[in-house]
């Protein structure tokens, strides 16, 4: 481990989560730093290629949230420029990325997931709205949980008890992407199952129940301190809890991801857990469920971070 002493960390990103990504990579810096590893943080612009080919890193870790971050592009440049990195590669990051994808993957590898459609900007408005969004309620019910099909951070993510309330939240939605994901809204507790592979294959983290003081986890509630109450691990049946861990690492291995991920499910008054949909590269604030995972495994969160770079650029000297 003490080979590893230059890691540069991507953090920033042209998405709405940019705010979330600085933060996320100065944790990740800073923890480094703290074990004697020498960090450096770049954000992704044209600077970022001509750096990496005049003094590559041994190891990029990359903290990028949303569009570019998650959806393989800067996996895909970091392999061009031959320079190895944490997270999972770039097919894995698309489909992951994209929900109603990923979605109908894991299901067929038996989680259950909630009922839903997922539609494009264009045929509202090609086919009427109104008339559209009736045959919608009429196929899934109400409450229903609208969001963009790619994202996160739930932004133009909206809880729906109405049909009113359907349509504003339809152009809440389009105004963060051309493709919406209407689902069946599951009444339960909300859970959130991180994964991690330090070198010995994935395993699953304690889960952590998320309890937003406003209801809904919004924006707001992920990332104000204070907004939201987090217990890990989650106050669950023990089948319940281990159904929740199958269902993280099933959409781990299925999807193809890579060093870490996390999972976020509902488990229903039943106790039936639901897939909703999976991070390729995971939240790391103070606020984060994926470091209060590792806190409540009992694993030092700087420890894990040097680790998974080590780890990445253990491949690096393989391939």
């Amino acid at each position: 481990m003490a080979d590893l002493d230059r890691v540069l960390v991507l953090a920033g990103g042209m998405s709405p989560e940019h705010e979330v990504s600085v933060r996320s990579g100065r944790r990740v810096a800073e923890s480094l730093r703290r074990l004697g590893v020498e960090v450096q943080s770049a954000d992704v612009d044209a600077a970022l290629l001509g750096r990496l080919a005049a003094d590559p890193p041994q190891a990029v870790f990359p903290v990028l949230h949303g569009a570019s971050g998650e959806d393989g592009a800067t996996a895909e440049i970091l392999q061009l420029s031959g320079v190895p990195y944490v997270g999972a590669p770039p097919e894995a990051c698309r489909i992951a990325f994209a929900k109603p994808t990923a979605k109908a993957l894991v299901a067929r590898h038996g989680v259950p997931v909630p009922r839903g459609v997922s539609l494009p900007k264009s045929a509202f408005h090609d086919l009427g709205a109104p008339a559209l969004l009736e045959r919608v309620v009429e196929h899934l019910g109400l409450p229903l949980f609208v969001k963009p099909d790619q994202g996160g951070s739930a932004f133009g993510a909206t809880p729906v008890e109405s049909m009113d309330a359907l349509s504003a939240a339809m152009v809440s939605c389009f105004a963060y992407g051309d493709r919406a994901l209407i689902e069946e809204r599951i009444e339960g507790t909300e859970v959130a199952v991180g994964v991690l592979d330090l070198g010995e294959g994935p395993f699953d983290l304690p889960p952590v129940e998320i309890v937003p003081d406003g209801g809904v986890y919004d924006y707001a509630a992920r990332y104000t301190p204070g907004r939201t109450e987090f217990f890990s691990p989650a106050r669950l049946p023990e089948e319940s809890a281990r159904a929740a861990a199958e269902a993280a690492l099933t959409a781990h291995r299925v999807l193809g991801l890579r060093d870490y991920s996390r999972t976020d499910l509902v488990v229903d008054t039943a106790g039936r857990v639901r897939f909703l949909e999976v991070n390729v590269a995971p939240g790391l604030t103070e606020t984060s469920t994926f470091p209060l995972a590792v806190e409540a495994a009992e694993l030092d969160f700087a420890r894990v971070c040097r680790d998974l770079a080590f780890n990445a650029w253990s491949r690096g000297r393989t391939a």
